[in-house]
């Protein structure tokens, strides 16, 4: 439904996008382990925070699938370790307030404008494992049962819940999934999830099913865990930085995605690095009460744009709304039978998984298809963060590989009348008399890492003669390695007497040669030409 811009639809767009959330965050909060309110806490807090100091305008933000899971985990550890919740709350609320700093500096760093060079298999993968996830640990609860622990546990359990399911929790959850699934075909006007949500509810009530609910939720204002500072035990300071680091990086791949979402749909432009303070200091502070911590979701976003919603009020009414909601409803939630909720998160996971990337398997290159996969299988089956950073280093080394194998191709010699490449009409003019005392090297794109070797072969197999000329004209940029081998080389020639020419040398390839003295050391000035007919004729 489409209104005019303005309070009027900020108001609508805000009211919607509640109603959207409000029976995530409750799912989200029974599956992490801290409860339904936490859900709520983290929607509330972050949603108005985000919405207030961030970076893109639309964005709704909350706690989401892929947060959710690796939220989850770190609980899960916690409890482990401590033996309750109550136990582990200290360690729990300094992580998750940890990871709000951590975004906090990514933003101030303005490390927001680097998430854009993460490569599609990475991201296809690493969303279809968080699908898989999330539908592997609901398996459980689907059939009213309580989950054994994270995918491969529940895998290996399985078998053992065939005898114990509870039919009446199974048929909630189906009719919940079958709702959110064909509700949008009579009207979308009212969000599937929440329709599925009161409908399934209200029956279990009324014919009082005996499946399992959310339970007690605590009504009021929630509590600021300030003294979670002095009463935490560091039991494993690295465990803590580290899992907040992996929070903190997966919500801010999370939030940035969405950003770019809004932006396609609102045709305007986010601040990537306002989004990340903007996203930290709202995780942060729901860490300090005891919410979940989240990022920009999507699904939320776009409800609240389509609804009309078009400034950070949008966002601010959400978080208002939800608040009100908890403030007087929140007895009334704790009749939520959890299959339902499990319904709901299965269709969560169902739509996180990348069908468009799978689907293209056979046509995409085979490096793109090994990457995709084994992010999706270390994603389900190791851990997030490493999932996507082996993602990632596979990527970059696959990509490395291609464009030295690319440059190297490109990079010929040319030498007459030995080799038969066809050299340029300025040379053959200059060449006149002394093809075979001359080679003339091209080199076409970047010289970098991934083209070392391809550049040592080149060094290595140059022909004997009087002079070499380095064509420069299409290299823009040269790291370190690139400029190390070039030292290198350059020694290695003047070592053996061979005069030693440079054309068309580009502003940053120059500049690395006169940061180490490699000019005027082993090139004087006058032997570099901006232009190949500015050489000096040979004698």
């Amino acid at each position: 439904m489409d209104i005019s811009k303005g309070l009027p639809g900020d108001l609508f767009g805000g009211l919607t996008a509640a109603i959207v959330a409000l029976p995530l965050a409750l799912a989200f909060g029974v599956q992490s382990g801290m409860g339904a309110v936490a859900g709520l806490y983290g929607a509330i807090i972050l949603g108005i925070l985000a919405a207030l100091l961030g970076g893109t305008r639309t964005q709704i933000s909350g706690p989401t699938g892929p947060m959710t899971v690796v939220s989850s985990a770190i609980i899960a550890t916690e409890i482990a370790y401590f033996g309750s919740l109550e136990a582990a709350l200290p360690a729990i609320v300094v992580t998750f307030f940890l990871a709000g700093l951590l975004q906090i500096l990514m933003g101030l760093l303005r490390v927001g404008q680097y998430i854009r060079y993460m490569p599609y298999p990475v991201i296809s993968g690493f969303m279809s494992g968080i699908g898989l996830i999330i539908i592997i640990t609901q398996l459980f609860p689907l059939v009213g049962l309580a989950s054994p622990g994270g995918p491969l546990t529940t895998l290996f359990a399985v078998s053992s819940a065939v005898n114990h399911i509870n039919i009446h929790a199974l048929l909630l959850a189906l009719g919940t999934i079958a709702t959110i699934y064909l509700f949008p075909k009579i009207t979308k006007t009212i969000p599937a999830t929440l329709v599925a949500l009161v409908i399934f509810t209200l029956l279990s009530i009324f014919l009082k099913l005996q499946v399992p609910t959310i339970g007690d939720i605590p009504q009021g204002l929630p509590e600021l865990h300030l003294n979670a500072f002095s009463l935490m035990e560091w039991h494993d300071p690295a465990l803590i930085i580290f899992t907040a680091l992996t929070l903190a990086s997966l919500g801010a791949i999370d939030s940035l995605l969405t950003s770019v979402v809004a932006d396609n749909m609102t045709r305007t432009q986010h601040n990537s690095n306002r989004e990340l303070i903007g996203q930290g200091i709202g995780n942060a502070v729901a860490g300090l009460f005891g919410g979940l911590p989240g990022a920009g979701a999507t699904i939320r976003t776009v409800v609240n744009i389509r609804s009309g919603g078009n400034s950070r009020l949008s966002g601010i009414a959400h978080g208002l709304i939800l608040l009100f909601i908890m403030l007087g409803a929140a007895k009334y939630a704790g009749l939520i039978p959890l299959p339902v909720l499990a319904g709901i998160l299965i269709t969560v996971g169902v739509g996180i998984i990348d069908y468009r990337g799978l689907r293209d398997l056979r046509s995409i290159p085979r490096a793109d298809m090994v990457i995709m996969l084994s992010v999706t299988l270390l994603t389900v089956f190791v851990d997030l963060l490493q999932a996507v950073g082996i993602g990632m280093v596979m990527a970059a080394l696959w990509f490395m590989k291609q464009m030295g194998d690319l440059t190297e191709e490109k990079s010929q010699g040319h030498m007459l009348p030995e080799n038969k490449l066809v050299t340029l009409p300025d040379e053959q003019k200059w060449l006149s008399g002394h093809e075979e005392q001359v080679y003339i090297q091209h080199f076409h794109g970047p010289i970098f890492f991934g083209f070392i070797f391809g550049f040592n072969r080149i060094i290595r197999e140059m022909p004997e003669v009087k002079t070499v000329i380095f064509r420069m004209e299409n290299v823009p940029y040269i790291d370190q390695s690139g400029l190390y081998a070039f030292e290198d080389a350059l020694t290695y020639l003047r070592q053996k007497g061979i005069d030693i020419r440079f054309c068309t040398l580009q502003a940053q390839p120059r500049g690395m040669f006169e940061s180490i003295g490699l000019i005027p050391n082993l090139i004087s000035p006058d032997k570099i030409v901006e232009r190949f007919g500015d050489l000096t004729p040979l004698a």
